[in-house]
């Protein structure tokens, strides 16, 4: 076909394939068009042996760059990170695991599950996974879609009828792929104030419908219990439920038998880390306070697990699906938990990388241009957690510890694939994470102090004036009694939580409240107006505008 060029681009092609074939095209036609082949041949034989050494295409897998030797030499410095993270925070207990090529080259609990106690941190202990339990929740679903039983473009509402937005187009065609990516339209985090309070997983999808809605697939936002109501789907249309389905899809098939996604389960296992906070802010002592029940938003926050079970998820996930010799999920269903599907993170300056969420996995590129796919959980109340996987480099590191979020299992992670990558560490980690911790913290307080009120405050008035029974369609029933001169507040489901408020300014009190996202001091501000009723709104129950309470 001397002198034609006549390229065929297939609509799905990507945008790196279509460069390439653009690219191989360019070149047949500048070395043919309107040309002799044969009083070219004595010009390009010298060029022949050149050619014939290149590739025919860019590679769109970067070749595999760190070996054996690097990434032992990483592995050769982790008891020394886990020590010094262990020094920094006192972080209470950890365990890690790395697996390389297909085989587990370091499993090791450091520490004890309760402080306290004796009992030490092995490969076996089980942590909570807190929000890395969305990549494991990936890849169960990918399970079902690999076997036929479900499609990831599937509106959920065929097999979860409780689940409905504000929008109705949005209620019926929202996909597994939209709310296993955050990309539905709920907003940032929606509901888990909820479960805060004490409602359950159909309470909380039953309110989400009150909840105002960003733009429908163009629009990223971390929700919870959109990703659950997804799991929650995908094991009702099995006619199960989502820690059984767990359990028959990827638990048993890899031999995780210290793994589930059933609270109690976690609970009742004798060889549990405990969860951990500060006894203080700041501090590096720790106590175990709290327990975390994520079990209404288990696809999302509820598994718990050890490094040696999550060493063989890494295994099967690094392996396109495969696990000695068995497909546990088919490759292209497993893949496409990997791909972008949500732009998380636009680049903010110039010739920054941006980063994206995939189907339960932060997707990005790493300096080098490798495919990073990763995520991390944290619980308040006390869990911290990391996976960081080179699908490209076949290496993958988990890091689970029994703390408060502070950066402890993250600076872990990055720590040892910065050594694996440069054989050296290049960023001093440890307090550029802290700092990053700090930030959030910092974020999600009050901008007004509460503890140093005004000196010109406006005096309160009567407790009476403030006391009675209060409702919101969203939240539920809130209580105010008085108790002498002070003020009493109970929230929840059940009116289970109770905080005595303080006085700051005029009809403005504040309280601490306790929660997986409590975040400090809260506003309690009362409206007392001639002829219409009193209401109450609740500051930090109130980021999307439905906090106010009304007395009944």
């Amino acid at each position: 076909m001397v002198g034609t060029c006549t390229p065929l681009v297939r609509a799905r092609l990507s945008a790196l394939t279509v460069l390439a074939l653009g690219m191989t095209v360019l070149l047949a036609c500048s070395s043919t068009a309107g040309t002799d082949s044969a009083s070219n041949a004595d010009s390009n034989a010298g060029s022949e042996t050149n050619a014939s050494a290149l590739a025919e295409a860019p590679p769109q897998v970067p070749p595999a760059s760190i070996d054996r030797a690097a990434v032992d030499a990483a592995v050769g410095q982790l008891d020394g990170y886990v020590e010094d993270m262990m020094a920094r925070t006192g972080a209470p207990g950890i365990a890690v695991a790395v697996v390389y090529q297909d085989e587990v080259l370091y499993s090791k609990g450091f520490g004890v599950r309760k402080v306290g106690e004796p009992d030490p941190v092995d490969t076996n202990t089980m942590f909570q996974l807190a929000s890395v339990s969305k990549p494991v929740a990936s890849s169960v679903v990918a399970s079902l879609v690999g076997e036929g039983k479900l499609d990831w473009d599937e509106p959920i509402r065929r097999f979860e009828p409780g689940f409905a937005v504000s929008d109705p187009y949005v209620t019926e065609n929202a996909s597994f792929t939209d709310l296993m990516s955050h990309r539905s339209g709920l907003p940032d985090h929606a509901g888990d104030l909820l479960e805060d309070l004490g409602y359950s997983y159909d309470e909380i999808i039953a309110r989400l419908n009150q909840v105002p809605l960003e733009p429908f697939r163009d629009n990223y936002d971390y929700t919870n219990y959109g990703f659950s109501a997804a799991g929650v789907a995908a094991a009702k249309s099995q006619g199960t439920t989502w820690a059984e389905l767990s359990e028959q899809k990827i638990y048993e098939p890899l031999g995780m038998t210290n793994t589930t996604s059933s609270q109690q389960e976690w609970v009742d296992s004798p060889n549990h880390a405990f969860n951990h906070v500060p006894t203080e802010p700041g501090s590096t002592t720790w106590e175990a306070k709290y327990v975390s029940d994520p079990e209404g938003q288990a696809p999302a926050g509820g598994a718990a697990s050890s490094v040696d079970d999550m060493a063989q998820w890494i295994r099967m996930e690094l392996a396109g699906g495969e696990y000695d010799g068995t497909t546990v999920v088919e490759p292209e269903a497993l893949q496409f938990t990997h791909q972008a599907h949500s732009l998380a993170h636009p680049a903010e300056t110039p010739g920054a990388r941006d980063t994206f969420y995939g189907i339960g996995f932060n997707v990005g590129t790493d300096s080098q241009g490798r495919v990073e796919v990763s995520h991390a959980g944290a619980f308040g109340l006390g869990a911290s957690t990391d996976v960081v996987m080179l699908p490209s480099e076949q290496l993958g590191i988990v890091v689970l510890a029994n703390t408060a979020p502070v950066g402890v299992s993250e600076t872990i992670a990055a720590q040892f694939m910065d050594y694996a990558k440069n054989g050296e560490l290049t960023v001093d980690w440890a307090p550029f994470i802290a700092g990053q911790f700090e930030k959030m913290v910092e974020h999600g307080r009050s901008e007004t102090d509460y503890e140093n009120p005004p000196g010109s405050a406006t005096p309160a008035r009567e407790p009476s004036s403030y006391v009675g029974t209060y409702t919101s369609p969203f939240y539920g029933a809130a209580e105010v009694t008085a108790e002498g001169d002070e003020l009493v507040l109970k929230l929840g489901k059940e009116l289970q939580s109770s905080y005595p408020l303080t006085h700051y300014d005029g009809d403005t009190y504040w309280f601490e409240p306790v929660g997986e996202n409590a975040s400090g001091p809260t506003g309690a501000e009362f409206a007392l107006t001639p002829g219409a009723p009193t209401t109450l709104t609740v500051e930090y129950l109130d980021p999307l505008g439905l906090g106010t309470f009304t007395r009944s």
